[in-house]
């Protein structure tokens, strides 16, 4: 090539690999994804670094995790100044835009619970404002002030020179859109939220057919902005990189139109562990099981009964499918425009969801592989199709884009870049993954802010809970569906001790590299 190759990101949110038709759906419709992972290297093992939206997407753009970025729960925005991947490929003459969720900086919302958490009256070390003369510098993906304002995003957001920001989910999304929608001859408060829905399960207000049709829905805004940001790039001479970002499949589930009734819920199949009696669980797990049935709309982990589980699943099938007709739209951006030889196309998601695992929903205070695993796939000039069980996470995607447009990387990154995998799929890089989880609400009944970190092997998971006696202790070796915990089984304190030596060590080599030493003294 003579110019190094165009880059398109494409994420989705919330989305388990299972829950596509390449990831062994025998149900779910996903041709367009299915044909691109056919011709994809396919990471069969892609864990990420924190199984929550904020975190991760700034872990995913920084290559560091959490506790080194500082993001290390929804609600605290990406430093300003934070040197991030695409900021690396901007530096040497990409043309970088973001279509669809962000979320590397706070939605605002719950503002309540977070000043009952902490205390406002202390103050904090000076942080950057990063823009002279104006107190809103963290404030560019807020719900609410993008209802009541265009925001004019700066020339550099976080390594970006164009964003069309979507902030929220499903029938709930504000941002850009909002502008999209007027010009359209729409009014966002009309069709937009529970209170507009055509139809709402009874059962579980997050489960709901909005009154968007299909063509106003933010997925087709992601598709049709992200399609044209695509060919208005095909005169350009500097290679390109997109964040194509698509806030679905998301709760709350509102797939538009005909993909709200694509599914029966009756053809749902419910999962092999739904059913887990959590005999050895901890507290909160089996506090969220024995309350099963009794959801709220709140992102935390909840314990649906079948119909619940079987209604969300069906509109959640929805909402991927339409994501799939809308991929098919970009995609067709780059073969009309006659980039798609010279574009390296990555797909995945920024974390999973429970959806019936071990009889849960959702997120949050607990890391089955439902939350922790996501698909991801890497097709484009000299990369072979095929795929790999190796160990990858999140912080390695940034490392392999760069590695695969040849540009340098940055001191303080903790990625790895795959393409030796990509070169060699029997090769391992990683033989464990630490994931990091921190949580302002205290859904574990701690007595303290949670925290919790899990060192995955192919064979085991170790997860702690800070300020609790039960942990979990799982021989995936021969219980993979995690059904037995074993923290307190006799016969498992050799590998209790082994797990636990290991997740030290890791969590020792995982704190902040950062910054780089000018002397000695």
């Amino acid at each position: 090539m003579d110019r190094r190759p165009n880059v398109l990101l494409i994420v989705t949110d919330q989305h388990r690999p299972d829950h596509l038709g390449f990831g062994g759906n025998p149900i779910i419709q996903t041709p367009v994804l299915d044909s691109l992972a056919a011709r994809s290297m396919r990471f069969n093992n892609a864990f990420v670094a924190n199984p929550l939206c904020q975190p991760n997407r700034c872990s995913m753009l920084t290559m560091r995790y959490p506790s080194v970025h500082g993001t290390r729960h929804n609600g605290i925005a990406l430093d300003w100044d934070a040197n991030t991947f695409v900021r690396r490929l901007r530096s040497v003459g990409y043309r970088t835009g973001l279509v669809g969720k962000g979320h590397f900086q706070n939605f605002e919302l719950f503002p309540d619970i977070a000043r009952k958490q902490f205390d406002f009256s202390l103050d904090e070390q000076a942080r950057l404002t990063g823009l002279p003369g104006t107190n809103k510098w963290d404030s560019y993906e807020s719900i609410e002030r993008n209802l009541v304002e265009h925001v004019v995003f700066p020339d550099d957001y976080y390594g970006f020179n164009h964003v069309e920001i979507l902030s929220n989910h499903g029938d709930k999304v504000t941002g850009h859109y909002v502008d999209w929608l007027r010009r359209k001859g729409h009014d966002w408060h009309e069709i937009a939220g529970l209170k507009n829905a055509e139809w709402v399960l009874e059962e579980w207000g997050e489960v709901r057919k909005p009154k968007a049709p299909p063509e106003l829905y933010p997925t087709a805004f992601v598709a049709e902005r992200s399609a044209d940001w695509i060919e208005s790039r095909a005169v350009d001479t500097e290679p390109w990189f997109l964040q194509c970002s698509f806030p679905d499949p998301h709760h709350p589930f509102t797939p538009p139109g005909h993909y709200a009734d694509m599914y029966d819920p009756a053809d749902m199949v419910l999962p092999s562990t739904f059913n887990d009696p959590h005999q050895q669980s901890a507290a909160h797990i089996q506090r969220i099981v024995a309350g099963r049935g009794q959801l709220n709309d709140t992102p935390m982990l909840q314990a649906p009964d079948e119909n619940q589980l079987r209604h969300a699943m069906a509109f959640e099938f929805g909402a991927i499918s339409m994501i799939d007709d809308s991929v098919a739209q970009v995609l067709g951006a780059l073969e009309r425009s006659g980039q798609a030889d010279d574009t390296i196309v990555v797909f995945t998601s920024d974390h999973g969801d429970m959806f019936g695992d071990h009889g849960l929903i959702l997120k949050m205070f607990t890391h089955y592989d439902g939350v922790l695993r996501v698909p991801f796939t890497i097709s484009g000039p000299g990369i072979q199709p095929g795929a790999t069980d190796s160990l990858c996470n999140t912080l390695d995607l940034g490392e392999t884009v760069l590695d695969l447009c040849n540009v340098d990387s940055y001191f303080g990154s903790q990625g790895l870049s795959l393409r030796p995998i990509i070169d060699d799929p029997t090769t391992e890089l990683r033989h464990e993954l630490l994931i990091e989880e921190d949580q302002i609400r205290d859904g574990i009944n701690a007595g303290v802010q949670p925290r919790m970190r899990t060192l995955v092997t192919k064979n085991a998971r170790i997860t702690r809970y800070q300020n609790v006696d039960r942990h979990d202790l799982y021989d995936r070796a021969n219980d993979p569906n995690e059904l037995e915990n074993r923290w307190n089984d006799a016969a498992s304190i050799e590998l209790r001790q082994e797990m636990g030596e290991r997740l030290t060590e890791h969590m020792i080599a995982s704190a902040n590299p950062s910054y780089r030493p000018n002397y000695i003294a």
